[in-house]
């Protein structure tokens, strides 16, 4: 993702509500199709940008659209605040809506349980050979809601690896060899050099839910399953306390130590500015973050300066890739069929994809001779196309390597998976535990994570309120609920 879409997304996600409420049954149209015209495929998304120039990108679309499957779309962009609102009317409603963008953290798993999605499985099978073609098994085999496909993701990064991203300047001008760090904990060496040389930079600027010590504690440790109450551990393959675990305790124990030793935020816990914008502003040095192939070119757009990082685990890919980002029909579509071969075109055609994602060549973009593209000055056209469709299709932005999606792809394939993927956790059986556990969760998690508290003294009053409030009730309820699925699958 780029960095601009990416930052929307996550600050998109944390402020909405993590299902959709409200349904209404209505049984799908029967009336006859006329095969004779082509049919208009309406496609809802989630928008950031300016969406001013997207009808002239929409009749280039259309022009390859009719002549492959008779059909044309409409392109609905709905502006980030209004979506939830928005979605929810359109799934609730009789407005004739084909293609909604649906994820899990705001509305995925409830709409398609109430029927507001169509399941894909037969859809896909006569009408998109080049889905089930270019997605990883274990990823469309992730979508599933009580055994049947209900969304299509797109094709993006599936993993990330961890580690710390930070300026080049500051580590040039201190000779700091940066193939010295091994380990999260070898980055104190490199904090204390920025603290002591650099006292108007703040040597670690994570913030909000992206926190200090994310990578050292998930880092191809734990699948949070949604809640990270009852984690998969990738290890044990089992569901597990994380918050007792002793790569947790370890964790904590560092972002306190760095926290007390002036490395940190002193509002980390609570800041909303992204790391990349405090860079940006001359006051920080680096951020620990989930990272990909290319990511330094990325956050140096993002900064303004050349910025280099350490990779300090290997690349994973958790439960939520599968249902974080995906296309779905809804109920309401008048041709299912030609919403799934309109949704197969996204997978299989080039033209159509860096229409989608890039513009018109000439008019918005310039191709380079190596494949990357350049923003043409003065540009107006910008979607957020991590959305949709397979993004490897896509000529990447310049500063990327040319052969930027054959790396990502491989990055993919090379991650540790967990052992989760494709478990879906029905909370009904214990949600007043989930309830409390969550109130327990806002409490501490998120201070103690960033090194505000003192974990000798928090950890254990931590853990004993969650037990309390039924922790070792939901993880046995997820275990068992794992245990049927795994024998299932």
């Amino acid at each position: 993702m780029k960095k601009k879409s990416l930052a929307s997304f996550l600050m998109f996600i944390m402020v909405i509500s993590l299902a959709l409420v409200g349904c209404s049954s209505k049984e799908k149209g029967t009336a006859e199709k006329d095969n004779s015209k082509p049919y208009e495929i309406t496609m809802a998304y989630v928008n950031f940008t300016n969406a001013e120039e997207l009808p002239l990108v929409q009749n280039e679309i259309n022009k390859i659209t009719k002549k492959k499957i008779n059909a044309t779309v409409k392109l609905m962009p709905i502006g980030a605040a209004a979506w939830t609102q928005q979605s929810t009317l359109l799934l609730s409603g009789n407005e004739k809506l084909d293609l909604i963008f649906t994820s899990a953290t705001n509305g995925y798993l409830v709409p398609a349980a109430k029927g507001q999605l169509l399941p894909l499985d037969d859809l896909l099978a006569k009408h998109g050979k080049g889905v089930l073609d270019t997605l990883p098994q274990h990823i469309i085999e992730g979508t599933r809601v009580n055994g049947k496909i209900y969304g299509v993701p797109s094709v993006r990064e599936f993993a990330n690896d961890q580690g710390f991203i930070m300026r080049k300047d500051i580590v040039d001008k201190y000779n700091i060899d940066l193939s010295q760090i091994k380990t999260f904990e070898d980055l104190g060496n490199v904090f204390d050099i920025v603290k002591k040389n650099e006292p108007n930079l703040t040597a670690i600027v994570n913030q909000g839910s992206v926190l200090t010590t994310a990578g050292l504690i998930n880092g191809g440790k734990f699948d949070p399953l949604g809640d990270y109450l009852g984690v998969m551990s990738y290890k044990e393959k089992k569901i597990i306390n994380m918050f007792e675990d002793p790569d947790y305790v370890k964790g904590v124990e560092l972002a306190r130590k760095w926290s007390e030793a002036g490395y940190t935020l002193k509002d980390a816990a609570t800041t909303t500015d992204s790391a990349a914008n405090i860079v940006k502003a001359g006051k920080g040095f680096g951020y620990s973050v989930n990272m990909k192939p290319g990511f330094e070119t990325q956050e140096t757009l993002a900064t303004g300066m050349e910025m280099v990082a350490v990779r300090l685990t290997k690349p994973s890919t958790n439960s939520n890739v599968s249902t974080l980002i995906n296309m779905s029909i809804a109920r309401n579509s008048e041709n299912p069929e030609k919403a799934m071969e309109f949704i197969n075109l996204l997978y299989t055609d080039k033209d159509i994809m860096n229409l989608l994602a890039n513009g018109i060549e000439g008019k918005h973009y310039k191709l380079n001779s190596d494949g990357t593209i350049k923003l043409i000055e003065g540009s107006k056209y910008v979607l957020n196309q991590w959305q949709i469709g397979n993004n490897a299709l896509t000529n990447p932005y310049e500063g990327n390597s040319p052969k930027y999606w054959d790396e990502i792809l491989e990055f993919n394939e090379s991650a540790v998976v967990s052992p989760a993927i494709g478990f879906q956790f029905n909370p009904d059986p214990v949600k007043t535990e989930i309830a409390a556990s969550t109130n327990v969760i806002n409490q501490y998690k998120a201070a103690l994570e960033a090194g505000a508290l003192d974990p000798d003294k928090i950890v254990p009053e931590f853990n004993k309120k969650l037990k309390d409030a039924g922790l070792d009730k939901i993880i046995a309820e997820k275990q068992k609920q794992f245990d049927e699925w795994k024998k299932e699958n």
